[in-house]
């Protein structure tokens, strides 16, 4: 019998502006969208804000090259807007004392290569990590705070 084929993924390791390892992301494609699996380390203890962003380039020390949050359906920002929110958009990640935290969010309608708004275009795509938590409704960030951690998503 054949083996089914392994569902499309991508990864990033998340670093700091100093170069210090935060932690790893994995995005894989599934029927549902795009599940993100997200394990910080070494990240202040609080409430923090993870978005995908546009740009797979992650330029210390404020992380601006990522670009703003993956949106390819042009939607205000927010988990709460009434509108729908950015696709790039998830749930706060909680980080304990010990400075890790677990995010594990799906991405509904999401796809890393296929369908009319791919997540890898041209220039890639970013994962990062905010100092603050996203309030959930002010566009375009949700008040989050400047960039602490980014990695590059990589294919495969």
């Amino acid at each position: 019998m054949g083996e089914s084929a392994a569902a499309p993924s991508a990864s990033a390791a998340l670093r700091g502006a100093d170069g210090t390892a935060h932690g790893t992301a994995r995005i894989e494609q599934t029927t549902s969208g795009l599940t993100v699996t997200l394990s910080a380390i070494a990240v202040p203890p609080g409430i923090h804000a993870v978005h995908v962003h546009t740009t797979g380039t992650c330029t210390a020390p404020d992380f601006a090259s990522a670009g703003g949050h993956w949106n390819p359906m042009g939607r205000q920002h927010g988990m709460d807007n009434p509108n729908g929110s950015h696709m790039g958009d998830m749930p706060n990640m909680t980080v304990g004392a010990d400075g890790t935290g677990t995010l594990v969010y799906t991405i509904a309608g999401g796809t890393l290569t296929d369908g009319a708004n791919p997540l890898f275009d041209a220039d890639g795509a970013a994962i990062v990590i905010h100092a603050k938590a996203d309030d959930n409704v002010s566009d375009p960030a949700g008040n989050a705070g400047g960039r602490i951690a980014c990695g590059v998503l990589a294919k495969g």
